[in-house]
């Protein structure tokens, strides 16, 4: 999974715009993109909180290198879900609430795929994007990634937990939460997925349903909180401890600034990686201001700017390999040790233990999170 090295032959296409990045022709065709796109002169996203990977910065990168082009945010605390949600019921609608792009957890690029809800693009970068997490034709291709961990209110909690079955302790109680709704997030069906693996269960459907025993256990506890958790909630002291994924526990740190303090803990044991996915709408408004954001995205300005919200992106080891990452950046990321022990599930790990978590959530759990 991390070995981001064979890869293939790039040619982007489409029916709404065709690219040849060989040779010669790329600044031609990169040209002709970028001229198409400001003619739509606007695109339109979904799911991207600033404080998420970075993205406040790499919207404000792709502004003020095309700012004849207005981005059009549309509900940015969304889940995976609610993404695909927005392209179904906006397949004739050329509004402002159709999605263009979507950035999803790893299981939904291939299903959005199969219902024909995304569109096959290949940027220029296509072969330093792993094989193992792009679909060979384009419709979707992995973005970044990181791994699940734990953040916490140094303020309210007293002994910082450092594995799962901490959290069962009654000192936690009225302490914990997800964040996300597990029925909807890819980042809480994954964080159940976690909490499965320390359970000691085979990943996919096995550590689903482990993951719902246990946080069936943390509910009953009185130790599960059903309120989605973010910094802003961890703040307050409604939510002490939230499950998130390290580079949003990272950025909130930073948001937070010590007020209150925090600790960003990667657990001792389920220690799950988690790789998300661009596409873009296969009834996108503004094809062509969508692809350029994809170029933009995969390009070496793109990938240090989710870097710099620490996400671990797309092309990371190739950059490395060929010196294209700063020190300062590389020195700001997580020790190695945690991620060396991370677990990638397959593709169809997680299908199947997003199945086991969103049917069996309510049976078992009976938390409805909001």
């Amino acid at each position: 999974m991390t070995n981001f090295r064979k890869m293939t032959v790039v040619l982007a296409t489409s029916a709404a715009f065709t690219v040849n990045f060989a040779g010669a022709a790329f600044a031609d065709s990169m040209d002709d993109l970028v001229a198409a796109a400001k003619a739509e002169g606007s695109l339109t996203t979904i799911a991207l909180p600033h404080d998420w990977c970075g993205y406040g910065g790499v919207i404000d990168g792709f502004k003020a290198k095309y700012p004849e082009i207005t981005i059009n945010e549309l509900n940015p605390d969304a889940g995976s879900a609610d993404e695909i949600e927005a392209i179904r019921a906006n397949k004739d609608n050329k509004g402002p609430q159709a999605p263009d792009v979507i950035d999803v957890g790893l299981s939904f690029g291939p299903s959005a795929m199969a219902e024909g809800l995304v569109q096959p693009y290949k940027v220029a970068t296509w072969d330093e994007i792993p094989d193992s997490i792009k679909d060979a034709d384009g419709h979707w291709y992995g973005d970044y990634y990181g791994v699940m961990s734990f953040l916490v209110n140094k303020d309210l909690v007293a002994n910082t937990p450092t594995d799962w079955s901490d959290l069962l302790k009654p000192e936690y109680a009225g302490q914990v939460a997800l964040a996300g709704d597990p029925r909807a997030s890819n980042q809480a069906i994954l964080g159940v997925l976690s909490a499965g693996l320390a359970a000691g269960g085979a990943a996919g459907k096995e550590a689903g349903e482990k993951g719902l025993g246990y946080f069936g256990e943390l509910n009953k506890a009185g130790n599960f909180v059903p309120v989605i958790g973010k910094a802003g909630t961890l703040a307050q002291g409604a939510t002490p401890i939230v499950v998130m994924w390290d580079y949003n526990a990272l950025a909130a740190k930073d948001t937070l600034a010590g007020n209150p303090p925090v600790e960003v803990i990667v657990p001792a044991s389920g220690v799950l990686a988690g790789v998300y996915v661009q596409a873009i709408s296969a009834y996108a408004p503004h094809p062509n201001a969508a692809k350029l954001w994809m170029e933009y995205l995969y390009s070496d300005e793109g990938q240090l700017a989710w870097l710099k919200g620490y996400c671990h992106p797309a092309r990371f080891n190739a950059m490395a390999a060929a010196g294209k990452i700063p020190q300062d950046l590389l020195d700001k990321l997580p020790p190695a040790e945690g991620y060396a022990k991370a677990y990638f599930p397959t593709l169809a790990e997680v299908d199947a233990n997003k199945e086991a978590v969103v049917g069996g959530w309510d049976a078992v759990v009976g938390a409805n999170v909001q």
